[in-house]
């Protein structure tokens, strides 16, 4: 499968990855054939992206049917408690939260980077698939730092949960496409302060996720929000949900910006270490991550354009690309490879 760009697909392509609505409902299941409807609704949805078959990378398996099983209960629990918070109505989180654990510890087990991110966000399903993919990012970052299972289950419930005040803020307000008025502002920096509020009054949570959750916005040098924290005030999982939500964040689109592009994504992480980041954590999470998701199409500095398909560890900007075609016209070729950690002349010149 390879990822396409929405103005790039056409009808008669495969979808190759099902597309979910925030409560975990199926919206456009995985094998259909795209009609010019279906690729004009997913714009209207403001999906900027799709996974589509393609033979000549099948042999890229980025599908995980257990993963998603798991996955989509998540979305419908955190989604459930959305819900109820919204009417008044009292939450059994504890329900949901058995649903989280259950995707973490899948992840402890049989996690793989490759297969368990990066799932299709419209802007109706944004808010709870940026969460479980913050839980998942997080999780495989404890796993890398050596916590104990524990410890990262704990980490993953506090980083799905990590936005989870935002259900006392206007909808206008969060949607809102201009800056924020001071006000409005610091009424936004209340929403860890809400979320714990919602979570302690509903349940008994440990200290260690309602630290985490109060703290995921801190930065290191004091500047974050609600308290300024600083430094090692910072408990070590609100720094990792930290790094783990701004990342995810910024390579998605939003009211009121366009996503960055992956390099720059990344590179504002590594920018960002010891001044609003951890160092150990930005240390990791390079280590962990790379730059350019499997199936996306990279365009060279010598004009080749190809899909990556494997990653090289410890270069997450240098992966191996296949090449299917050549030419403006996009001549299909006998394919070939490139691997872009033997090839230091060749560079990334974008995502095409």
């Amino acid at each position: 499968m390879r990822i396409e760009f929405i103005l790039k697909v056409k009808p008669g392509d495969i979808l190759a990855k099902s597309i979910f609505s925030s409560d975990g409902k199926i919206l456009l299941r995985a094998g259909v054939s795209l009609t010019l409807n279906y690729i004009n609704r997913l714009k209207q949805l403001d999906v900027l992206y799709v996974y589509i078959e393609d033979k000549r990378l099948s042999d890229l398996d980025l599908e995980d049917i257990r993963l998603n099983e798991l996955k989509v209960d998540t979305l419908k629990g955190v989604s459930t408690i959305v819900k109820k918070i919204t009417l008044n109505d009292r939450v059994d989180i504890m329900d949901s939260l058995i649903k989280v654990e259950e995707l973490m510890n899948y992840i402890i087990e049989f996690g793989d980077i490759n297969k368990s991110l990066n799932d299709i966000k419209t802007h109706d399903n944004y808010t709870f698939v940026h969460s479980i993919d913050t839980g998942i990012m997080a999780a495989f970052l404890g796993i890398n730092m050596g916590f104990e299972r524990a410890d990262i289950v704990n980490l993953g419930i506090s980083a799905t949960l990590h936005d989870l005040g935002k259900v006392k803020i206007s909808k206008d307000m969060l949607n809102k496409s201009q800056g924020l008025s001071n006000v409005e502002y610091s009424e936004m920096k209340k929403h860890p302060i809400y979320g714990v509020d919602i979570l302690r009054s509903n349940t008994d949570l440990s200290v260690k996720i309602t630290d985490a959750i109060l703290q995921h916005h801190e930065r290191i040098d004091g500047t974050g929000y609600p308290f300024g924290l600083k430094g090692n005030e910072i408990c070590i999982n609100a720094k990792i949900i930290s790094v783990c939500d701004v990342y995810d964040a910024i390579s998605n689109d939003r009211s009121y910006r366009t996503k960055f592009n992956p390099k720059d994504s990344y590179e504002l992480i590594l920018a960002g270490s010891g001044k609003f980041f951890d160092e150990e954590v930005v240390k990791v999470f390079k280590d962990t991550f790379a730059v350019y998701q499997l199936g996306s199409c990279l365009k060279l500095s010598n004009g080749v354009e190809g899909y990556v398909i494997k990653q090289n560890k410890g270069f997450p900007d240098r992966p191996v690309v296949r090449v299917l075609y050549h030419g403006k016209d996009k001549k299909p070729i006998r394919f070939y490879e490139i691997n872009l950690l033997e090839n230091i002349n060749l560079s990334v010149e974008c995502v095409y």
